[in-house]
Formats: C-alpha cells, structure tokens, sequence
C-alpha cells in the first residue's frame, strides 16, 4: 500500500489544540484541554478529504516522538477509530510512519499495543468532560474500515467546494 500524507496539527504529549485555519493559511491554538490528559500520538488530518463534519478526515500518527504542528508524515493506515461527539460521528484514522523502523511494521489493529489502543480510547472518552461535551467511542475498526473511509471522504472533498489545506493540490496563496 502506497503511503498517504498526514498533516499533524497537535503534536503528541500536548495539551493545547492546535488547528488548521482555512482563512489564515496557518495552524492556530485553538484552545487548551480543559481535562488533565495529553494527545497520546501527533494528531492531524489528511488533506483532500472531508469527513462527515464537514472538517478534513483526522489522523493520528503513533509515533516515538512528537513531532511539530506543520510537520507532514508519510504514513501507512492501520486501523480506524470511531467516536461521537456533539457534530455526530467522527472518525479517526490510524496510522504509523511510513519510514518509521519503530513502527513501520505495524500492519494492522492486532499489532497496536493494547495499551496504546486503551490509552486512546480513554483519552478520546473524557477529554471533552469539563466542556460539559458527551462523547460516546464506539471503538475500533480494521484497516478497510479505515480504508473506505478514507475513500469516501475524498468523494465528498471532490464534490465540495474545493477548499484546499497544506499539502493539496491548490493554487498559490496570495
């Protein structure tokens, strides 16, 4: 499987959200988590795509080390993470580096330590709580899950308005 690119917002071991602002052509705090837990891998987005919110398709990235918002990772789909939030159903790619020695052979779910598959399912269950948001995980997928959704929303970025982050296909920034 060829590696697709992920845009990472919010470094691993953070507590401030980070996001991609179309209108600035930047990343951006947008604000600072309210609970006392941090991002358990770097976190982003893969560009061309529109999930079910209407924002790009989120990604997280295991990695070693944490990287740096900005920062754009080659990486292999693992797996899909299922949540729900006040906007309804948000899904969350899993991936490794593609390069990465450390976790290149991950192939799929069953190779994710369980640890870090229950770290972030807690994490992704009360990091929303102080906000007075409910979540609801619905919990993990295989690599075809992860796979068709991806697939599908790049469908929907295709019939969007066009909308371009870092990394995309888009005309120059004035």
């Amino acid at each position: 499987m060829d590696p697709v690119n992920v845009l990472i917002e919010i470094p691993r071991g953070s507590r401030n959200k980070y996001e991609w602002d179309e209108e600035l052509g930047a990343i951006k705090l947008d604000r600072f988590l309210f609970s006392s837990v941090v991002y358990p891998t770097d976190y982003g987005f893969l560009p061309d795509t529109m999930a079910e919110d209407g924002d790009p398709l989120d990604a997280m990235v295991c990695v070693s080390e944490a990287t740096f918002p900005g920062c754009v990772i080659p990486v292999k789909v693992i797996a899909l993470f299922r949540m729900r939030d006040e906007e309804g159903i948000d899904d969350k790619v899993v991936c490794v580096p593609h390069s990465d020695p450390n976790w290149n052979t991950v192939e799929s779910l069953n190779d994710l330590p369980r640890a870090l598959r229950d770290e972030i399912s807690h994490f992704f269950s009360i990091y929303k709580q102080p906000q007075g948001i409910h979540v609801k995980v619905d919990g993990w997928y295989p690599r075809e899950d992860a796979m068709r959704a991806i697939d599908a929303a790049r469908e929907r970025f295709a019939q969007g308005d066009g909308s371009q982050a870092p990394g995309q296909e888009a005309t120059e920034r004035a």
